[in-house]
């Protein structure tokens, strides 16, 4: 097991514990932001964007600020939304379309975040170093990203 693998099966226990029998969305959406903002290496920016109106909106987040709305097909979790699959972005502005919330990111992970089987948004994570993110990352953020809902997982 690697030492990211490793990384994450602690985070996700954590997630569980820090979230167990609370209910609020706003509480445990700020959470897990900044578990993981704080527990992964390399991020610039981690943020939750809720899928209202046929667009991305902005919720909890940790590190500089965010863009508020994000259309659906448009960047990153824009086309997340657009698709409801993760995306591994290695280099972001090879990603045709990028929207560059924060300048100094440079690569992306993007996994979308069901609630009893529906589309509800994206978890986003971005770091300032270049091919942070893999298939570990994808597993692990699908798990814990729809623990806001309650400790129990709703992946997809």
């Amino acid at each position: 097991m690697s030492n990211k693998e490793e990384t994450y099966k602690l985070l996700l226990t954590q997630a569980k514990s820090l979230l167990e029998d609370e209910t609020d969305l706003v509480a445990n959406m700020s959470n897990i932001v900044s578990l993981i903002f704080h527990s992964l290496p390399d991020l610039n920016g981690t943020t939750y964007y809720r899928f209202l109106n046929n667009e991305l909106v902005l919720r909890p987040f940790q590190g500089k600020p965010a863009c508020m709305h994000i259309p659906v097909g448009k960047g990153v979790c824009g086309t997340v939304a657009s698709t409801q699959t993760t995306e591994i972005v290695p280099n972001v502005h090879d990603f045709s379309g990028h929207i560059a919330c924060d300048s100094v990111s440079n690569s992306e992970i993007v996994v979308p975040v069901f609630n009893d089987d529906k589309f509800w948004g994206v978890l986003d994570l971005d770091s300032p170093k270049f091919n942070t993110f893999d298939n570990i990352d994808d597993k692990y953020l699908r798990a814990i990203a729809p623990l806001i809902f309650g400790v129990k997982s709703y992946a997809k």
